[in-house]
Formats: C-alpha cells, sequence, structure tokens
C-alpha cells in the first residue's frame, strides 16, 4: 500500500510505502521510486501521525450515564451508582456497549487499547468474558489489552477475590489490576497483586491514589516492592492523584523512586477533573498527578480517557485528542508533550513497541486533515484514516 503526498509534522511531504505490518520506505512526495501494483491512497497533503493509544479506560462501564444516575458527582457517589448497577448486566448488553466504544476509539485514531474491567462475587467474571469476546471480534482492526480490576483482597473474604483473580488469569486475563487506596491494608494489597502478577508472568497495571490526600501510599510502596522483588513485568500506576497534593520534595523522591522502579504513570484528566476536589469550594485542586516532577524523573507518562459517559464522567468524545487538548489547558504539557502522552508514551505504557513515521517501523498510523500536529490537537478534526498492521481499519 502506498499513501501518496503525505504530510508529515515538519511540513515535507512524502510518500509512505507500506509492506505488511510495517513502514517499507519514506520517500518525497511524486519521486515515483516505487514498484508497480500497489493499492494508492492519495492523502492528499493530510497530516499523518503516529497512532495514538487509548493507555486506559473502562468498556465495561461506558456509555451508561443514562441508566446509572451519580447525583453527587463524585467518586464516591460513582462506586456506589455502579455497584448497584452493575450485577444486572448481561454479557450481549456489556459486548454491545463496549464493541460501541471501542469502534469509537478506533475511528478516533486509536490502535491499541486497554480496558480494565470490574470482578467480583456480585459478577464473577461475566464483564471478562465479554471484554474477551469483543477482543477476538475486534482482533485485526485494534489490539485490545484487558485488565482485572480487583478489590477486597485484603478485607473479609479476601481469599475468594484472589481467587477470582486467579480464574480470570485461567481464562486469559491480559494484566493483573487493583485498587490499593480503597483496601483495608493497601501495602498488603499490593503484595498480593505483585505476587500473583508475578506467578503468571503478567503486567501490572493498580489504581494508584486517586485521592487529594498526600499521605496516600499506593505508589511509595508499589515503588519499594517492585525495586526489593526485582518484578520484570511491565508495571503501571494509573491516576497518582495525591502525588499532586504532595510538596515538591517528596514529589521528587517519588517520582525518582518510581523510575528506578521502572514504573510509568498513566494520567486521566477528563475523569479526574470531574471527580476530584468537589469538596474544595475555594481553590479547588485539579485532581491530577505531578506530571512535571515525573517527567523530570524520566517517568513514562501516558494519558487516558478513563470512562466514557459512565457515572465517574457523564461526557467523553472517546478521542484522544481531546484528552491531549485537556493536558494542554489542566496540566500546561506543551501540545507535543500532550500528543506523545497519548501516542508513543501510551504505547510504551501497553508495552508495545514504539511507533515513527520511518522505514522498518510498524505501520501504525494516522491521517487528518490539518497542517501539524498543534491544529490536530486544537481542532481534534473528524473523518480520520487510521491504519493498523498496515491496513485501514477505519475512514477511507
Amino acid at each position: 500500500m502506498l499513501l501518496a503526498n503525505a504530510t508529515l509534522d515538519d511540513g515535507s511531504i512524502v510518500d509512505v510505502m507500506v509492506d505488511g505490518p510495517r513502514i517499507a520506505s519514506v520517500e518525497p512526495a511524486g519521486s515515483g521510486r516505487y514498484p508497480p501494483g500497489h493499492d494508492v491512497h492519495d492523502l492528499a497533503g493530510r497530516l499523518l501521525l503516529p497512532a495514538p493509544a487509548e493507555a486506559h479506560t473502562h468498556l465495561d462501564k461506558a456509555l451508561t450515564v443514562d441508566r446509572v444516575p451519580n447525583p453527587a458527582g463524585d467518586l464516591a457517589g460513582a462506586i456506589e451508582a455502579w455497584s448497584a448497577h452493575r450485577p444486572t448486566i448481561t454479557t450481549a448488553d456489556y459486548v454491545a456497549r463496549a464493541t460501541t466504544a471501542a469502534e469509537l476509539l478506533s475511528a478516533n485514531g486509536c490502535t491499541a487499547i486497554r480496558t480494565h474491567v470490574d470482578l467480583g462475587p456480585d459478577v464473577g467474571t461475566t464483564g471478562l468474558e465479554a471484554m474477551l469476546e469483543v477482543k477476538a471480534s475486534l482482533a485485526g482492526r485494534l489490539e485490545l489489552q484487558v485488565v482485572g480490576l480487583v478489590n477486597g483482597v485484603t478485607g473479609p473474604g479476601g481469599d475468594r477475590q484472589l481467587a477470582l483473580l486467579r480464574a480470570a488469569l485461567d481464562l486469559g486475563l491480559d494484566v493483573v489490576g487493583g485498587v490499593p487506596h480503597v483496601e483495608a491494608e493497601p501495602a498488603a494489597a499490593i503484595d498480593h497483586v505483585l505476587d500473583l502478577a508475578g506467578t503468571y508472568g503478567r503486567p501490572l497495571d493498580l489504581h494508584a491514589d486517586e485521592n487529594l490526600d498526600p499521605s496516600s501510599i499506593d505508589l511509595e510502596v508499589l515503588a519499594d516492592r517492585v525495586i526489593a522483588t526485582g518484578f520484570e513485568p511491565p508495571v503501571v500506576a494509573s491516576h497518582c492523584v495525591a502525588l499532586g497534593m504532595m510538596d515538591e520534595r517528596r514529589q521528587a523522591h517519588l517520582a525518582e523512586r518510581s523510575a528506578e522502579a521502572g514504573i510509568s504513570v498513566v494520567t486521566l484528566p477528563l475523569t479526574n477533573l470531574y471527580l476530584q476536589a468537589r469538596h474544595h469550594p475555594v481553590a479547588p485542586p485539579r485532581g491530577l498527578t505531578a506530571v512535571d516532577a515525573l517527567d523530570r524523573a524520566g517517568v513514562t507518562v501516558a494519558a487516558g480517557a478513563d470512562n466514557i459517559r459512565d457515572p465517574f464522567c457523564p461526557v467523553g468524545r472517546a478521542d484522544p485528542l481531546e484528552t491531549a487538548a485537556l493536558l494542554v489547558t489542566a496540566a500546561h504539557r506543551t501540545i507535543d508533550q500532550a500528543y506523545r502522552s497519548v501516542s508513543a508514551a501510551a504505547r510504551a505504557t501497553l508495552g508495545l513497541e514504539p511507533v515513527e513515521i520511518g522505514p522498518g517501523r510498524p505501520a501504525e498510523l494516522m491521517a487528518l486533515v490539518a497542517a501539524d500536529i498543534a491544529e490536530a490537537v486544537a481542532a481534534a478534526p473528524p473523518g480520520r484514516l487510521v491504519i493498523h498492521r498496515g491496513r485501514i481499519v477505519s475512514g477511507t
């Protein structure tokens, strides 16, 4: 496949030859140094970018805002509302909503998605089985990774919860998850899931410190345990809101420990701006992690949409460019930094090969009508051409 007359972010106009799942060559437009017989897609000057990825979402919850109200608007209210609703969800409903949300993300440029899915005594592995069905049905269009979200591993019934997580891993769960800060014993909870992930050789992705309490310890304990145990599979700490409330010295210390441990951090601006600081009538915190401190320490900082129109956040376009724009306005990221957070950093967080527009690189690409990345992030133009593994999967 030849992508002709593509504009790169540096303003150059090129022809990009794709051979199978990889980019074969990048030549000045019109050079004519290509063999005949290839499909030619004239991009007519559209901007060609490395495709974004969705580093953290909840496809099992997506598109339920109309049926699961959260009048309080905060995290506790969302958890209460969702916990009451989730036992009523059928496999067919999970599959239908998750497929719709994943297709929205795909149409907006994402060629890889990591979704968390609830596991619990009231729902068992129903949500996981549905996500695995969605994963199979969308294979070839996008890469879907599924994280098992379980809590209560240290309270009453903790053994049952851990057994459920083991059952999920045996079914094909990709990543071990958890929510240490809501556990009876956060440090013990981290030990449990870290040990289980190590036993199965699976990555770990925790909802960490999703609160405004500067004494919250999830990230600190996680970094210490990873360093002490030499845990090798990739580790992600999502949210890390409390880090943004700590003083600069402590931020720097935890960021450096996270870098030493090789932990990636995912910030979720859309949902955390909505849920956090509801009870701060004066100068409310933004509810985001300390992206600058993490960046200075060399931590990979990715960003995701988190929730898509559900009780945890009633809005969301399933668009990585929306996430990037929020990082510019709410986290004071440059536009280049913001786009990297939803593309290169997001892929790194998911353990995927880096993408650049150059020979030998994976053909994971997005083309859209914009002059450069700045215009793309600002305008979020529709009608995107999305390429996954060298095939057009969305757009024309």
